[in-house]
């Protein structure tokens, strides 16, 4: 069955205090960017990608591929003013049949089992969401007040969020909701169940400064 990679890379860099958007911030001399290709690629080669971008973005990561000499093949569309947007940008541009991996182009780290775990459920059952347990204590908050919850009723939400692109395709001509909070949540409007399978803890969305210095030491270590 075909494979297929929607990474979408929308980032600003404005929580790191920095000009330079996130994805093309450098881990290990090469832009976080191409780290989350990489991951892809050691799973499975022959996967097809598909790298979602701001318009403005497109001439710089051409730039930074030529710096680095990057070839990974790769197609580009340009992103929208939501992920649900820039999402079924990248989904239109699949034309087959078979399985696509939607995927945050600042998770560098995600790991071929999580992967192969998205993959087979996603085509035994239409779609698998990886997930986590939750560590640390939580709180629900709202404007009354606060109160303790059972962290054993929640989990952490990873990508790549899989589905067979059919399934993912039809959901997303639904028109935009701001309840569509992940690629999951357009599906499950759809009238779809959610499937979850184990994700990997080194699987972090690079968001702060800090999270360079975390992901860069899973990089060692691996």
């Amino acid at each position: 069955m075909k494979k297929f990679a929607v990474i979408v890379a929308g980032g600003s860099g404005s929580r790191m205090n920095e000009t330079v958007p996130k994805q093309f911030m450098e881990l290990q001399g090469r832009p976080v960017l191409m780290h989350t290709f990489n991951a892809f690629s050691k799973y499975d080669s022959a996967i097809k990608f598909i790298l979602v971008l701001p318009e403005n973005q497109i001439e710089y990561w051409s730039e930074l591929c030529k710096k680095h000499n990057f070839t990974t093949s790769h197609k580009i569309t340009i992103g929208g003013k939501t992920r649900f947007h820039s999402v079924k940008s990248g989904l239109d541009l699949i034309d087959e049949d078979g399985i696509v991996f939607i995927h945050d182009g600042v998770r560098p780290l995600v790991s071929v089992q999580t992967l192969q775990n998205c993959f087979e459920t996603a085509v035994e059952r239409g779609n698998a969401l990886p997930v986590i347990p939750v560590a640390e204590s939580i709180r629900f908050v709202n404007d009354t007040g606060n109160k303790s919850v059972d962290r054993a009723k929640y989990v952490i939400v990873q990508t790549p969020q899989t589905f067979k692109v059919g399934i993912i395709k039809d959901a997303f001509q639904q028109k935009y909701s701001d309840k569509f909070t992940d690629d999951a949540s357009v599906l499950e409007s759809f009238g779809k169940t959610i499937n979850l399978v184990e994700g990997n803890r080194e699987n972090i969305k690079i968001t702060w400064s800090e999270d360079l210095i975390v992901a860069k030491s899973f990089l060692i270590s691996h």
